[in-house]
């Protein structure tokens, strides 16, 4: 299994990457080379109103892409070294003479890099304390960059946000962990826009009133090179048209819609059965085997006792009150041959105290011996262990950033969690523990780990640690245990997830950089995304904008914004307006305050947001 929450699937906030190309990092960078004269000053020969992308890892690279082949900007990036992590990528997309090489961001990098001349920067690499004070030194050199860094801890990024002028601090780990539990849980994505939340439904059949628009089609699980996005295809009025005409139009299964869902109500526990196998796990907490068997015999001994008293000598009360004082050695026996001393039960009454008086001493030892042991020793302070009634779970494998993301997420949404992390001076155990959800950690071979996890009872498994290799075999080992469990990959390589949606049933993968990237290059453009949707890898995402006194496109139509296979109107509101109009008619006119929110691919959100800057730097060519 690797490392789990070490090394780098697209994902977490504040770790480094392993360097491997099928693999996402999650941990700091270090120190990989020394700043050069040279470097630095073939770098700074790069035009200006460009773009700063720091760092080497996954999002880094993600986000160079998106920039470049989406928004179509120039792009200067800062590396700690060009041969680590993915950075030669990035040296083979941008070109050596806009790659700078430096261990730390210093004033002497950022100048080398024309932050003074740039437009935005994206902090992306280190931990949230680097992020933050390169982030002070970027405004100190140049107030009206765009700055967008990635920080874990969001009440801190909130606090950044309001110290810096143009700042925004984003979570990758945060932005993609609810597409992890969707995908495990069988649950569309979800968006919410306004007071309404909208997903993706895949496969959709039948006339449904909450349909929006098409999102993709030709959906093919054996090709997904195939599948169009945001396709010119008819209105609901359209498509919903007898039910022959909808089957020779759609294809079951082919077809992604985007709608409106509601919120999955919280998954319901018997209280009676959650309080007994809280019982059983307190005592397996507090005991060991041996302890245990001898309790468990005392117990039983006493219990079938105290039921023997009671029926042979009512009342309850009388019994209770006799079984009470015999545990405790404090009952006076009958003696030989004193009137009465048959007692109201006879015989039988007197085996049955005999038995909790002799039953009454190993159990006063058991619970001195436990109260000893955990007095003298750290049980205490060691991982939960998984209930034994555990059931209808999801086992989470690795807890780095995204993996202690999507545990937290999971469990407030009602779900119960298992999770298994090799590393345990990892501090996303600390975090678990916290939550009070269970931890497996060591060592153990993995099927081991999986069957104390109960994962032969689980809804799911995801794979969530830093290399694609050690998630397959973490979900093939869950596979050889519960063949039909559902299993959620995290994946940074797009050939492996394709083998992956051929070879096996009941599965999905998902990228954290994939996921994250769109967003941090929103941010960085200046425009906020409300979210991504996936259609398997495919991604699109849901944008708000506004039309500012001055566009080009005041007084234009819906429809002039538009562009088929890229950008679909799903919803407008006036200025006056409470909510917004869904479904707007896509003659209606732009008006200047009007908040209009896109489906859109990557590709259509670049396009989108050069048009409107060029529009506000420019209105008189409007």
């Amino acid at each position: 299994m690797g490392n789990p929450g070490r090394g780098g699937a697209p994902g977490g906030d504040g770790s480094s990457a392993s360097g491997t190309p099928g693999a996402e990092s999650e941990h700091e960078v270090g120190p990989g080379s020394s700043e050069s004269g040279p470097e630095l000053e073939s770098a700074a020969r790069h035009p200006a109103e460009h773009y700063i992308v720091c760092g080497a890892n996954t999002l880094a690279h993600r986000l160079v892409v998106e920039l470049t082949e989406q928004y179509d900007v120039p792009v200067v990036a800062v590396v700690p070294s060009r041969d680590l992590d993915h950075a030669p990528q990035i040296g083979r997309l941008l070109g050596e003479a806009a790659v700078v090489v430096a261990s730390t961001i210093t004033e002497e990098v950022l100048h080398a890099a024309g932050v003074t001349r740039a437009r935005g920067i994206a902090l992306v690499d280190g931990d949230d304390q680097s992020n933050i004070h390169a982030a002070l030194r970027v405004q100190a050199l140049n107030e009206d960059v765009r700055v967008v860094l990635r920080i874990y801890n969001p009440r801190l990024g909130a606090h950044v946000e309001r110290l810096l002028k143009n700042c925004s601090a984003l979570s990758r780990s945060a932005t993609a962990a609810p597409a992890f539990v969707n995908a495990a849980l069988r649950r569309p994505n979800s968006v919410r826009v306004g007071s309404r939340a909208v997903s993706v439904e895949i496969g959709a059949t039948g006339e449904r009133e909450d349909f929006l628009c098409t999102v993709a089609d030709r959906i093919d699980r054996q090709d997904l090179t195939r599948i169009r996005m945001l396709p010119d295809s008819p209105g609901p009025a359209a498509i919903w048209i007898g039910r022959t005409e909808r089957q020779q139009l759609v294809e079951p299964g082919t077809r992604a819609v985007l709608r409106f869902v509601d919120e999955e109500p919280k998954p319901v526990f018997s209280p009676g059965s959650r309080l007994l196998w809280r019982l059983i796990d307190m005592v397996r907490f507090f005991t060991g085997v041996q302890l245990r068997m001898v309790l468990l015999g005392s117990v039983l001994a006493v219990i079938g006792s105290f039921v023997l008293i009671w029926v042979l000598a009512r009342p309850f009360a009388w019994a209770v009150y006799q079984t009470l004082l015999d545990l405790a050695g404090s009952a006076v026996p009958d003696v030989y041959g004193q009137p009465g001393s048959a007692g109201v039960g006879g015989g039988w009454q007197r085996v049955a105290q005999v038995a909790i008086t002799l039953s009454g001493v190993p159990l006063m030892a058991v619970v001195t011996a436990v109260l000893v042991e955990n007095a003298a020793s750290q049980r205490r302070t060691a991982p939960r262990q998984p209930s034994r009634g555990v059931r209808g779970h999801v086992v989470v494998i690795g807890l780095g950033n995204v993996g202690t993301r999507v545990a937290t997420l999971l469990q407030s949404l009602g779900i119960p969690v298992v999770c298994v992390e090799r590393d345990v001076s990892l501090r996303g155990i600390l975090a678990i523990q916290a939550l009070d959800i269970p931890v497996l950690t060591g060592e153990a071979p993995l099927e081991h780990h999986l069957r104390q996890a109960r994962v032969h009872r689980a809804r799911a498994v995801i794979a969530l640690t830093g290399d694609d290799a050690a998630n397959l075999e973490a979900c093939l080992e869950a596979r050889a245990i519960a063949p039909d469990v559902r299993i959620v990959l995290r994946l940074f390589d797009d050939d492996f997830a394709a083998h992956l949606y051929q070879s096996f049933t009941n599965a999905a993968s998902r990228s954290v950089s994939y996921l994250a990237a769109p967003a941090f290059a929103a941010a960085l453009m200046g425009r906020e995304v409300q979210g991504t949707l996936s259609v398997h890898r495919h991604v699109v995402l849901i944008a708000e904008f506004v039309a500012e006194e001055g566009s080009e496109l005041v007084g234009r139509t819906l429809r002039d914004i538009e562009v088929p296979g890229e950008i679909r109107v799903i919803a407008v509101r006036s200025p006056a307006a409470r909510d917004y109009l869904w479904r707007p008619d896509h003659g209606r006119h732009i008006g200047a305050g009007d908040t209009y929110v896109l489906l859109t691919t990557r590709a259509g959100l670049g396009r989108h947001t050069g048009r409107v800057t060029r529009a506000l730097a420019h209105p008189e060519l409007s």
